[in-house]
């Protein structure tokens, strides 16, 4: 575990929602909370919850497709100004995060898909979250783009390229509520430098 410091940089919650698993559903389309409760799984009725996982294909160099691993996608954290960014190179006013199937959505952290893994996000209450690591643009935001915006879609994955957000999961429970600052925590140690 990386030695961690309190860096003088906050965000605030802006937006919260959960892609929650329901008979029939399609795609990752994400349903607008309030506020979420989280626990050691994520949060519990939210697809992506669970304290383990089967392996998917960004994993598979590491484990056969649907291996048991340890859930370190519990949840999606996307940054407001790089959805303002992605839309703004899409040619659309906004990107809602619906779309996307986001956890959450945070204001204030710069460059905010391209955070020190082992960063941690941490509420008023103590509730605690660790970045895992970026989050690759895939086609599924797309498609749910199309539905409502036809014809618009399609630039999603290359607008999005280093702007995706990151996964991220659950290192002390409790409650986290829109309007609520976040406190950043990042690894005090020097970048990797293999060879020099």
């Amino acid at each position: 575990m990386p030695a961690l410091e309190l860096t003088s940089h906050t965000a605030r919650v802006t937006w919260l929602g959960s892609v929650v698993p329901a008979e029939g559903r399609e795609g990752i389309r994400s349903a607008p909370r309030e506020a979420i409760e989280l626990d050691f799984a994520g949060m519990s009725d939210e697809v992506h919850s669970g304290r383990t996982r089967p392996s998917c294909s960004r994993v598979t160099n590491q484990f056969p497709k649907g291996t048991e691993i340890a859930n370190t996608r519990q949840l999606s954290i996307l940054s407001a100004e790089e959805l303002a960014a992605i839309a703004d190179e899409m040619g659309l006013d906004a990107l809602d995060p619906v779309w996307l199937g986001a956890s959450m959505v945070i204001e204030g952290i710069p460059d905010f898909s391209h955070m020190p893994p082992s960063s941690r996000l941490q509420g008023p209450d103590g509730a605690s979250i660790v970045i895992d690591m970026q989050n690759r643009p895939c086609v599924y935001p797309a498609l749910e783009i199309e539905k409502d915006l036809p014809g618009q879609g399609k630039p999603f994955k290359g607008a999005a390229n280093g702007r995706r957000g990151v996964t991220a999961w659950v290192e002390r429970g409790g409650r986290l509520a829109i309007g609520d600052e976040l406190r950043l925590f990042v690894p005090d140690q020097r970048a990797w430098a293999p060879g020099g």
